[in-house]
């Protein structure tokens, strides 16, 4: 395998503003591929999230990584600019090999620890709209042109592995049910793209070093461990980088469908691929949640990073 594997190859990750979605670009594109970073977040315009990240941010951290990184606003719920975006990207460059859905944005919406008779309901509603919806909807314009040449992957990005949220209620009935959804669809797509020779992934990051969760705890990547003396379970977080070198690695595999239709996690990709998280660790979150935080023992992450 080349130092880049994926030059030639066409991205785009639905959802590229900030977070994961960032850096799963910024990580395709140290590995040579064209990504489209979309989003609703411009240096023009701020998205209802009201945050400093923007999409032209994320391209150019594509293209200073190795890549080619192409912004294009786009609300992922607007039927015509999904539309409009694939059309370009095959107007562009004719294929699609990787699609990537990560959009959320649910985090302002989501009230936890009450009842679904105490939640509000419109944000709710919106929050599977912005969840499921818009990956639904993207998927039905971007598949079309993935399978035009076998080989494409596509990825559901969500919070926690099939697994884990079988089992668990994760807080929030809109919240569980849209985490549940995500994983759901990659296995929907599975079935849908095998005859064309694609793979379909749901996968997870683990507790996520975001910009958001970074400012919550009052720390930056740094200094991030400062945060494990109010919160001793965040150490065993991960950077973005992590879940983004893992979308990298399946990307690059060319036996990658052996896992289509799994749900799988950063950490367990990372002991398969062998790709470590920034400080050259590798985090297996949901594991240690299992063992570890769950049950109730002390944070101790020896043997889980």
């Amino acid at each position: 395998m080349t130092n880049k594997p994926l030059t030639g190859k066409v991205a785009l990750v639905a959802g590229a503003t900030r977070g994961a979605g960032r850096q799963i670009a910024v990580q395709l594109g140290a590995a040579g591929a064209t990504v489209y970073a979309t989003g609703r977040s411009t240096r023009a315009n701020r998205s209802p999230m009201d945050r400093p990240e923007t999409i032209e941010e994320t391209a150019e951290l594509v293209t200073a990584a190795g890549g080619t990184g192409i912004a294009v606003a786009v609300d992922h719920l607007d039927h015509e600019q999904v539309a409009a975006l694939v059309q370009r990207i095959d107007d562009e460059q004719g294929r699609l090999d990787v699609l990537v859905n990560d959009v959320w944005g649910g985090d302002p919406l989501t009230t936890w620890n009450k009842p679904v008779w105490e939640q509000p309901l419109e944000p709710g509603l919106r929050l599977l709209r912005q969840a499921i919806d818009t990956h639904i909807i993207t998927s039905h314009y971007a598949l079309a042109l993935m399978i035009r040449r076998p080989g494409g992957l596509v990825l559901e990005i969500g919070d926690g592995t099939t697994a884990y949220n079988s089992t668990n209620y994760r807080l929030s009935a809109f919240y569980d049910l849209a985490k549940w959804s995500v994983n759901r669809l990659a296995f929907v797509w599975s079935a849908e793209l095998a005859e064309h020779g694609a793979t379909a992934v749901a996968l997870t990051p683990g507790w996520l070093r975001s910009e958001m969760m970074l400012e919550i705890y009052g720390v930056t990547e740094e200094n991030w461990r400062d945060a494990c003396a109010k919160e001793p379970h965040f150490a065993i977080s991960e950077t973005p980088a992590y879940v983004g070198r893992a979308v990298a690695a399946l990307a690059a595999d060319e036996d990658r469908a052996r896992w289509n239709g799994k749900s799988v996690s950063s950490g367990e990709l990372a002991k398969v691929y062998g790709f470590t998280d920034l400080d050259g660790s590798q985090p297996d979150a949901w594991r240690y949640l299992v063992e570890v935080q769950d049950p109730g023992k002390p944070a101790d992450v020896t043997g889980y990073r």
